[in-house]
């Protein structure tokens, strides 16, 4: 069957979205071997992937991966990039997660180690004591009592682990890349996805409204950064009550100071965590504080809380200063971690 697929694909063949149901059908339920899957996501990528086949992976991981039966009332987000822009910058999305939570919004943070970057999401959770091998269940509690929640890609997909070999293997970004974002085992109609890639903008909310999605927005700055940046004009896509707006939001008209990619960026997993706690409790750079502040005004755009940037900006620089961003953090890890390693810090 595969061969069949990997010969299709290397004539430049698009598959429809049953063939590709169906291969990947087999290639999660670990019917392949490393070299097929190597070719297959190579052959792919080649080709260059449509929306139909995007959507048979997508719903196929959908249905392999353990599931997050949330009970919060309101707007469910989360908030991610598709990684991989190698600009080796502080952990944004993270951050701004407990910005948009401390403000009012619900994020059920879906994430993973970083394969390309310093520090993935998964390294801020587990550094302060997050059990990131968490039953479903206790993550549904911890998303109730706190407004946020951290699922880890690797315990929520255990399917994903036939295809590991073969991405390592390959070492350059395939489809699994982009639809690791989408994929999230809550369930979340309301996201805020930076991509690596501009010709993607449009597409992931058109994927996603087929879904049944909700809020989408999808973001790429022009410096590069696979999340809104301070730096540089953004590129923003918004599928809201089914239309489709391109948009380009310059950070000094969202009333934000113009900063250097240098002033974000980290060199280790300790600057990554340093920065993470020092934009939570208003010590950072106003680089790291601001970035973050336009991410979550995204973040709270999306959870339906802000009309617009301004208004998200404001809001979300008001959680962080007026100590709410990081009183939630030390609830949060006094509840699913260790506290003396936050102590410690500040």
């Amino acid at each position: 069957m595969i061969s069949d697929i990997i010969a299709k694909l290397q004539q430049k063949t698009d598959l429809n979205y049953d063939e590709m149901n169906s291969v990947m059908t087999d290639i999660l339920s670990g019917k392949t071997d490393d070299e097929q899957n190597a070719e297959f996501l190579s052959k792919l990528a080649e080709k260059g992937e449509t929306d139909d086949e995007l959507l048979g992976m997508l719903d196929k991981m959908q249905e392999f991966s353990l599931k997050v039966d949330t009970k919060n009332k309101g707007t469910i987000i989360d908030m991610c990039g598709t990684g991989g822009d190698k600009l080796q910058t502080f952990n944004v999305s993270t951050t701004a997660s407990f910005v948009v939570a401390a403000a009012g919004g619900i994020v059920a943070k879906h994430g993973n180690r970083s394969s390309s970057g310093i520090s993935g999401s998964a390294d801020i959770f587990e550094y302060f004591g997050y059990d990131l091998s968490l039953e479903p269940a206790q993550i549904s509690e911890i998303l109730l009592k706190h407004n946020i929640c951290f699922m880890f890609a690797q315990k929520f997909h255990p399917a994903m682990k036939h295809v590991s070999n073969a991405r390592k293997q390959l070492g350059k970004r395939t489809a699994f890349n982009l639809l690791g974002p989408l994929s999230n085992p809550a369930g979340v109609k309301n996201q805020l996805v930076g991509v690596f890639s501009i010709k993607y903008l449009d597409r992931l909310p058109a994927i996603l409204k087929r879904k049944g999605a909700e809020n989408i927005m999808t973001v790429r700055s022009d410096d590069g950064m696979d999340e809104f940046s301070t730096s540089a004009v953004n590129r923003v896509c918004i599928l809201r009550k089914d239309k489709v707006l391109m948009n380009a939001i310059d950070p000094e008209v969202v009333g934000l100071h113009k900063s250097k990619l240098k002033d974000i960026q980290i060199q280790t997993k300790d600057d990554a965590i340093k920065s993470f706690v020092g934009v939570l409790n208003n010590t950072a750079n106003q680089a790291m504080i601001e970035t973050t502040a336009l991410n979550a005004a995204g973040g709270l755009i999306v959870a339906n809380i802000a009309n617009n940037f301004e208004e998200g900006v404001e809001m979300a620089l008001k959680t962080i200063k007026d100590g709410k961003a990081f009183s939630l953090l030390e609830k949060f890890v006094a509840d699913t971690g260790d506290i003396s390693k936050l102590k410690e810090m500040v």
